[in-house]
């Protein structure tokens, strides 16, 4: 079974940056896509980031493109989220996934497979 493990949250200033990490317990070449997802208190999770384990395809919601950039190390079987100029809203425990398929909408929880145990990220304005 594959384990993930997010590190990098923290406390930050409105406007200042936070790079997360996501390490996997073993080699992620049968996984298809890896995730970030966020929930803010009182709300949903909700997609932030995604992508493609093989090739360049990454995806954003539009509430983050601009700010945040996702990233992976296959040989370290880790992922990255830069997250730049943050604020309040950003607040949230941001969990990483993994999806073993290639079907399902990059965006919904229920694609993923393999999720972390979250990080907390607080932004103070």
């Amino acid at each position: 079974q594959v384990q993930l493990a997010e590190s990098g949250g923290g406390l930050v200033q409105a406007g200042g940056s936070l790079r997360l990490s996501c390490a996997a317990s073993r080699r992620l070449f049968s996984m298809y896509t890896m995730g970030w997802f966020r929930q803010p208190p009182g709300k949903e999770r909700e997609f932030v980031s995604a992508i493609r384990w093989s090739g360049d395809s990454t995806y954003y919601a539009d509430s983050v493109k601009g700010r945040f950039t996702i990233s992976r190390d296959n040989a370290k079987n880790t992922m990255y989220l830069q997250m730049n100029k943050l604020n309040s809203e950003d607040t949230a425990v941001y969990y990483c996934a993994a999806s073993q398929a290639s079907g399902g909408l990059i965006n919904r929880p229920d694609t993923y497979d393999y999720w972390g145990q979250g990080t907390q990220v607080t932004v103070s304005s």
